[in-house]
């Protein structure tokens, strides 16, 4: 799905934003209606750690807000989310540039409003990998986010 006008902005005041800048990462692309984010993680002076390779700090930060934001802008003003928990496997090192692909289904979207029909709060957990051009994994994380319905808010 292409991106829209207001994806494309806000893209670019993500980029813009100095929090997310800092990681060193850029968003490079979200769909128009939020169900993919693309990032990609350069190897640069800002993401270099003391050994040449990928800071891991770098790593974590550039994947970090995505699902919550994902699920605010697909699940409406009815429903509360947070990130609750986060693991970050290191499997190589990082040595260029590395990207990151998140994406969200109507299957799970459907999930979440099913267990929040009998539920007050429902976790999450996903899974996001850093790779290289060649689709090697140099990082895996894990993301474990919280949904729940806000109080007063019905079906």
């Amino acid at each position: 799905m292409p991106e829209s006008l207001a994806t494309r902005v806000t893209r670019h005041l993500f980029n813009l934003a100095p929090v997310y800048r800092g990681s060193g990462g850029r968003v490079t692309y979200i769909a128009s209606d939020w169900r993919e984010v693309r990032v990609k993680l350069p190897l640069s002076l800002r993401t270099r750690n003391y050994v040449g390779t990928m800071y891991g700090g770098s790593m974590y930060s550039a994947v970090d807000p995505f699902y919550m934001i994902m699920l605010i802008r697909n699940l409406g003003p009815r429903f509360v989310v947070w990130d609750k928990a986060a693991s970050i496997r290191f499997r190589r090192p990082g040595r260029g540039t590395l990207t990151a692909s998140f994406r969200i289904d109507e299957a799970e979207l459907d999930a979440i409003r099913s267990a929040l029909a009998g539920e007050r709060s429902v976790d999450r957990t996903y899974l996001v990998e850093l790779v290289d051009a060649a689709g090697a994994v140099h990082a895996s994380v894990e993301k474990v986010v919280q949904v729940r319905r806000k109080a007063g808010a019905g079906g």
